[in-house]
């Protein structure tokens, strides 16, 4: 019985670290490049975000990122500072949080089209965010559970159980 016990402790373990590995601290090129269709079928259909983009205080961006010029490091910068801590949120190519996001960016900035994802590339995984304060979150907005922490979650309970039974 013990033996059984500990191969499965480990393989939860596994699987926690495997979902903590995955976290993001990158915002994707792919999330920078949003792509509307001019129709969707259903196989297209992509999720609700759970993050509530409507709600966000928009000012980091609009008070440092101003035009006619739009200076790229400053743009970058404040979009960064805005963006990063919903990282895994818009990354996250099955929901519409990256379009959704740039849908309220461009309302309350009256931006150009494309003007991040066009000026604000640093590497091939995308944006860094290892060096932004991610303890924002948008004014304190709640975000509901991603799929890694889903699993974490699910992790942390059925090691629970095992011990108790």
């Amino acid at each position: 019985m013990a033996r059984r016990f500990n191969s499965w402790f480990y393989l939860i373990c596994f699987f926690f670290l495997a979902a903590l590995a995955t976290s993001s601290s990158f915002i994707s090129n792919d999330a920078l490049d949003v792509h509307e269709g001019s129709g969707r079928t259903l196989l297209q259909m992509k999720k609700t975000c759970n993050v509530s983009f409507e709600n966000l205080d928009y000012s980091v961006l609009t008070d440092k990122c101003k035009g006619p010029q739009y200076p790229a490091k400053s743009c970058c910068d404040a979009f960064k500072e805005f963006a990063c801590p919903f990282s895994d949120a818009i990354n996250d190519l099955e929901t519409d949080c990256a379009s959704t996001m740039f849908s309220y960016i461009n309302l309350y900035g009256k931006y150009p089209p494309g003007l991040f994802a066009n000026e604000c590339r640093e590497d091939k995984n995308g944006l860094d965010c290892q060096n932004v304060d991610q303890s924002k979150k948008g004014g304190g907005v709640q975000i509901a559970a991603t799929q890694s922490s889903l699993l974490t979650l699910t992790a942390g309970l059925i090691v629970l159980l095992l011990q108790l039974f």
